[in-house]
């Protein structure tokens, strides 16, 4: 066969590998063992990947594969013919040189000397060359048809079953995620399952699609080239295999597979970085963090870089070592088999070729199959991790259908001698020998400080998690026994910070119970006093809540998963601080609907305000993971015990403010009694209060919180109407690539040598075909002195090329990964600085959530190298390879290489089409997974809420109904890319048909040395494969181009409040002396809202004032515009008597200590979130525990086992709300503020806790400006200044005692105290 087809084995086919950017050959000639253990490992991956196939994907991949091992055969068959045709071109040319003697004639078809004088020279010759051509030209055209049919099946058959396959396993990972206990999520983050769900079975993909048809197809080639080596020569064939166990080190390749390993965990670390940071981004600019994260994420991305170039390096190391190896084999096999042909004559040239190309072809698609060999390792590693999360059965399975449902149900419940330690903790004992009886129909109170179990013991009722010793029991049965999902069915639960989900109102309420009518909705949200708010917004029950509730005010979230738990029409009750997110009115209400609501059911209730434990008919006092002390209230007081003094220090507090008020109003005489009427009047989260009486509450609840879930800003305008995603992404014009380079600039030196490198390496296939060629004009060459010394030449020349090629491989590929890693940290760098940069609003937009950050991080950057670093190498390999073929192939016969360069743009544009197909895919691909990785991270994340509510199979349906359009999408890329590949690999055989058959006219009418023919031949074909394989790094190119221009436009977006300037004011003595004059703002993505209507109050300097009034009425905005997260839009803020919009940030901020509500804690130990208050200097370890005895922390941490090293856990999950809460007040401490922002600061805390708090807030105030948000009164009675606002407007301010006398808004707001009796 035309050496050039044979030759285009070693290349890479159009498209085919377009993953791995290495020469391939990888595993050419591996000794037989090595072959073997091989093939075990490969049967082994074939049983582990292919486990979730059914039979339709086995047909459709049995099918597949019998295709590809046709079309794997139709290469050495071709070889048969190409060894006939080499025959009749030498014969041909022998007759012709005998011709040329003139003492030869031909007689008769025979040559004989003439011995007369005269010259017989018939014009009778014995070929007809241009016959014999046109006959192997119909042999080629038919292969290459048939190729082009196997190609399509062989690929889109397989394509198809990997998608059906990938579908199911995406499906069967999330339900068993799922399904996984509450402890295994514990130990699992979320953000590493997120990127499973994406990228690991996006990998599991790549390894059992078109890469299984394409390694069995050049497995077959390996085997079919090997008979046809034997069986035509096996003396030729043993000589080369001899060889071969030389290459089959380069098999030492498979464990680059780990190496790949090693850098994904490596970037997973830092993609948990970039996650944590997003997700808190509030908390790191109060704090000034974003250079000391910056950094942090920098340090984790040194590892994955210095991974990836020792990849790179150990990749050149191979490719140049094979292509050595084979190099020389080509000079051994050439000189040994011309022995053979000359003089032993046991082999024609032809069957010289037919061996030499059979074991040749046999070796180099072995070698080709190793990047198959790579994806199956990668996928390989994937599946594992994934099939352990299928296969690990859950201690708690939520789907499970056994257990027992009881009949009737009572409702006790008993804890005996239950004794536990969370799962990712197991040092720390959680609850110690707790037994406790909770009856039927009775309203049972957990009371105690922070950390001493109570919530815990709510876990265990649910069944998130199983005692380790001891037992819960329901009626009298182990819980262990029942059914879960029933069980969780009789549960309501209502928790402290509730989640809803980025859906309506009603539907939140619906996920409380299957089937529920609207009209049950409206009686539930009626009772959970939710009804009226509701109603007041303009979409009603259809509002968006936003992801995470994020619309929604803290009391207006509470009241609708109140309504959430009443709607179940639970047998059991449970409320964890169900009202410390309410102001004093709406709790008094929603109390009483729960008052309400707890008839005959059992009910236990958790609260650190009393006023609403008073009259439970029990109260339980726990400490240190015991129940220390039952009783009524009375009784309780009278042991003077836990309950005691939790009572005395929250009444303390209280006493006066009810003293005052007493005075004021008549009606109120009972209240001395009753001291914690008022207890906790915090509104944690705020929501509507007295002052809707006053004034009607703005149509929309604002909530510019800082808690967690404000963060993520709603998808409401998405779902709203569904834009479509090009608007989404606004389309974007691919980054020029000069620009990219830019970026790559401080590379130069290593991008220059490497392109040397790549160069020579592009120069090597051409002179490949150049001594190709030499050597079969040398058979024909009858002196046989002459003859031998030509082959020894050529063969010690093969030797040379074999040598140089070894290092400029091993330069091109250690120089282009190190320049590409360095790229892609450089980038990842300056993507995460940017994003930090951006003011607080660009993180509103719900296409900037976090996830979709940490992913533009993760993928974009790593797919900029497409367009520098190896790709440079391949596209200067591929157009040195064309030049130099192209320059040579004129030179010999410009005629036969116009011929061949008609075909040229086939053979690329084949490549070039599959390119631009994939590249259309991959857009489409994203966004439908998209929209699948939005529900799967709501889903993860709020895994509590839905396994609470019994929703794991709401979720899972969900995501799997996301799943339909990728998968659409890929069985209609499987036809196209079979199409394209089927035509990839036939457009060879048909210009060699043509082309054969045009040089044999040549041969005999222009006397071309039939040499030439081959050289031309060769020389193109082998270039044309290089240019299809440039095009075939098309895709990458495209999508770097793609990603680069996306990264650019962040890098370019200028923020409109900028962190990292110099510019802006700063000055000596900062007083905090603040002043906000007829502020209006609204938020950027609800410019609909007024939030602030012209807000004008003046705080001096260590003065200290409070903001009262409801939910949504712009407190918390109020402390963001002084924050500057946000300008005002119209009005101006100043401070010390600069306008905020001049004053630099960092200073600003740096002034500034904020203790927020939900305070966000860093993954990391307590000391170091501590330090994090100040990130401007190193801080000492002497100041971090002097902040935490300020804070009344030092004790607590003292008590842990690890002390200041104790890590927090992710968001702080490892610790109680008080602790957290007191870790945040160190941390504001630690920056000694000039000014110090409260924000509901202590409404997390138990009575005991909060007084040392609020000591500690106290004593931290004293000598700075302070801005207080609370609504329990007791806290800000002796402010200086309070501020009772309503719908963005002032409407009353004075001290306590002025406001009082006011008999206004505050006056009704403190004395109507929720009547308790």
């Amino acid at each position: 066969m035309p050496t050039g087809s044979v030759k285009l084995q070693s290349i890479k086919k159009l498209g085919q590998e377009n993953h791995t950017g290495k020469n391939t050959l990888q595993f050419s000639q591996l000794s037989l063992f090595e072959r073997f253990s091989c093939l075990i490992q490969v049967c082994d991956f074939l049983r582990v990947q292919f486990r979730f196939a059914t039979c339709k994907d086995v047909v459709m991949m049995v099918v597949g594969g019998v295709c590809a091992v046709l079309h794997g055969s139709a290469q050495p068959l071709m070889l048969l013919v190409f060894g006939l045709l080499t025959d009749t071109f030498i014969e041909y040319d022998i007759e012709l040189n005998e011709l040329s003697d003139d003492r030869k004639e031909c007689v008769n078809n025979t040559i004989h000397f003439n011995d007369l004088l005269t010259v017989c020279v018939l014009t009778f010759r014995i070929l007809d060359i241009e016959y014999e051509m046109t006959l192997f030209a119909f042999y080629y055209t038919g292969i290459g048809a048939a190729v082009f049919l196997l190609g399509y099946f062989q690929i889109s058959l397989w394509v198809t079953s990997a998608a059906r396959q990938v579908q199911l396993i995406r499906k069967m990972y999330f339900s068993k995620v799922m399904r996984m206990e509450i402890g295994w999520f514990d130990c699992t983050s979320v953000g590493e399952l997120n990127t499973r769900l994406s990228d690991d079975i996006n990998k599991i993909n790549d390894a059992i699609a078109d890469q299984v048809a394409i390694f069995v197809q050049r497995f077959t080639t390996f085997v079919c080239g090997f008979c046809v080596g034997f069986v035509k020569g096996w003396k030729l064939t043993l000589v080369i295999i001899a060889a071969s166990p030389l290459i089959g080190v380069g098999a030492g390749l498979m464990f680059v597979a780990r190496l790949t390993g090693m850098e994904l965990q490596a970037y997973a670390k830092a993609g948990a970085v970039a996650d944590e940071v997003l997700t808190s981004i509030r908390t790191v600019a109060a704090f000034s963090g974003e250079k000391k994260e910056v950094q942090r994420y920098d340090r984790n991305l040194v590892s994955a870089q210095r991974w990836g170039i020792r990849k790179g390096l150990i990749m050149g190391f191979f490719t140049g070592y094979i292509w050595m190896i084979i190099f020389l084999c080509y000079g051994l096999a050439f000189w040994y088999g011309s022995t053979l042909v000359v003089d032993t004559e046991e082999y024609t040239p032809g069957t010289l070729l037919q061996v030499f190309f059979g074991v040749l072809i046999a070796a180099m698609n072995l070698g080709q199959a190793s990047p198959c060999l790579e994806a199956f390792a990668a996928g390989r590693g994937a599946a594992t991790i994934i099939f352990e999360t299928i296969d690990r059965e859950p201690e708690i399975d939520c789907f499970s259908e056994a257990g027992y449902k009881l009949d009737k149900v009572k409702g006790d419940i008993e804890f005996h001698n239950v004794t536990f330690h969370y799962p990712s903790r197991p040092e720390v004992k959680i609850l110690d020998q707790l037994s406790v009886a909770v009856k039927t129909g009775e309203t049972t109170a957990f009371v105690g400080p922070s950390g001493a179990g109570k919530s815990t013991a709510i876990q265990l009722i649910q069944r998130f998690y199983d005692p380790k010793e001891g037992m819960v029991t329901l009626d009298g049965h182990d819980i262990r026994g029942l059914n879960i999902q029933w069980l969780r069915s009789l549960i309501g639960i209502v928790e402290q910070e509730p989640v809803l989900f980025a859906t309506t109102i009603a539907e939140n309420i619906r996920y409380g119970r299957p089937g529920v009518t609207m009209e049950d909705i409206v009686k539930a949200a009626k009772e959970a006093n939710a009804y009226n708010f509701i109603m007041d917004l303009p979409q009603k029950f259809d509002t968006l809540v936003g992801e995470g509730g994020g619309q929604m005010s803290g009391g207006q979230k509470q009241r609708i998963a109140i309504a959430r738990a009443l709607v179940r029409n639970p047998r059991i009750l449970l409320l964890d601080m169900a009202t410390s997110a309410l102001d004093n009115e709406s709790e008094a209400i929603v109390q009483e609907a729960l008052d309400k609501v707890r008839l005959g059911r059992t009910t236990i209730s958790i609260a650190h305000r009393l006023s609403t434990i008073k009259n439970a008919d029990v109260i339980v006092g726990f400490e240190h993971g015991r129940a220390v002390e039952r009783g009524k209230h009375n009784e309780l007081l009278e042991r003077k015990g836990v309950y005691f003094t939790l009572v005395t220090l929250q009444s303390q507090g209280d006493k006066a403010l009810n003293e005052k008020a007493r005075q004021k109003s008549p009606c109120m005489t009972d209240t001395v009694q009753k001291p914690s009427d008022f207890c906790r009047a915090s509104i944690r989260q705020r929501s509507r209060s007295q002052l809707s009486n006053l004034v009607p509450e703005s149509s929309v609840p604002i909530a510019g919180e800082l808690g967690p879930r404000a963060y993520a800003v709603s998808q409401a305008d998405k779902s709203k109407n569904a834009i479509p995603d090009d608007e989404d992404e606004e389309p974007i014009e691919p980054a020029p690539v000069a620009r990219i380079l830019k970026y790559n600039l401080p590379e130069w030196p290593y991008m220059l040598f490497g392109s040397i490198g790549a160069a020579i390496n592009g120069g090597v296939n051409p002179v490949y075909s150049l001594l190709f060629s030499q050597i079969l004009a040398t058979f024909s060459i009858t002196d046989p002195v002459t003859q031998r010394r030509e082959i020894d030449g050529i063969c010690v020349f093969f030797v040379l090329v074999g040598i140089i090629s070894f290092f400029t491989q091993m330069l091109q590929g250690y120089a282009f990964s190190k320049s590409g890693e360095l790229l892609t940290r450089r980038l990842r760098r300056l993507g995460f600085h940017s994003m930090l940069g951006q003011e607080i609003g660009w993180f509103d937009d719900h296409r900037n959530s976090p996830g979709a950050l940490t992913t533009r991080l993760a993928t974009d950057a790593s797919q900029v190298q497409g367009a520098t670093g190896s790709q440079i190498g391949m596209i200067v390999n591929s157009l040195t390879n064309i030049g130099v073929a192209v320059i040579m192939s004129f030179y010999f016969s410009w005629k036969l290489t116009m011929l061949i360069l008609c075909f040229l743009p086939f053979i690329a544009l084949s490549g070039g089409f599959q390119a631009s197909m994939l590249t259309g895919f991959a857009k489409q691909d994203k966004q439908a997974m998209e929209t699948a990785g939005r529900i799967s991270g709501e889903a993860l994340n709020n895994i509590r809420t839905i396994a609470g509510l019994g929703k794991e199979r709401n979720f899972v349906e969900m995501y799997e109904a996301q799943l339909d359009a990728p998968y659409q999408a890929a069985l209609k890329k499987a036809n196209v890319y079979g199409a394209c590949y089927g035509f990839a690999q036939c457009v060879v055989f048909l210009t060699n048909s043509a082309s054969y058959r045009f040089g044999g006219y040549l041969v005999k009418q222009e006397g071309l040395h039939f040499s030439l023919v081959f050289r031309v031949i060769s020389a193109i074909v082998t270039s044309g494969t290089a240019l299809g394989r440039a095009s075939s790094y098309t895709p990458d190119y495209a999508k770097a181009k793609i990603s680069a221009a996306r990264f650019f436009q962040l890098l370019d977006r200028v923020p409109q409040i900028s962190i990292y300037s110099d510019k802006g004011d700063k000055w000596d003595n900062f007083q905090g002396n603040i002043e906000f004059i007829d502020c209006k703002f609204t938020y950027p993505t609800r410019p609909d809202i007024q939030v602030l209507n012209g807000l004008n109050v003046a705080v001096k300097p260590g003065q200290t004032l409070a903001f009262v009034g409801s939910s949504g009425c712009g407190k918390s905005t109020s402390v963001q515009l002084l924050e500057r997260f946000y300008d005002p839009d119209h009005g101006r803020v100043l401070i010390d008597g600069h306008d905020s919009t001049h004053v630099n940030v960092p200073f600003l901020r740096s002034k500034i200590g904020i203790v927020s509500q939900e305070p966000i804690l860093f993954d990391c130990s307590i000391a170091e979130n501590i330090k994090y208050g100040d990130n401007s200097r190193e801080i000492s370890m002497n100041e971090v525990i002097s902040a935490a005895k300020k804070a009344q922390l030092h004790d607590f941490v003292m008590s842990l086992p690890e002390k200041y090293d104790t890590n927090v856990g992710a968001q702080g999950s490892q610790l109680s709300r008080g602790q957290k809460q007191r870790i945040a007040i160190a941390r504001a401490i630690i920056r000694d503020p000039k000014i110090l922002l409260l924000d509901e600061a202590t409404s997390a805390l138990d009575t005991e806790s909060e007084k040392t708090v609020q000591e500690a807030l106290d004593k931290a105030r004293e000598g700075r400006t302070c801005i207080v948000i609370a609504h329990r009164l007791s806290t800000i009675q002796n402010s200086d200044i309070i501020a009772v606002m309503s719908r963005g407007l002032l409407i009353e301010k004075g001290t306590h005692d002025q406001l009082m006398a006011l008999n206004g808004a505050y006056y009704k707001l403190v004395t109507t105290g929720a009547p308790i009796s």
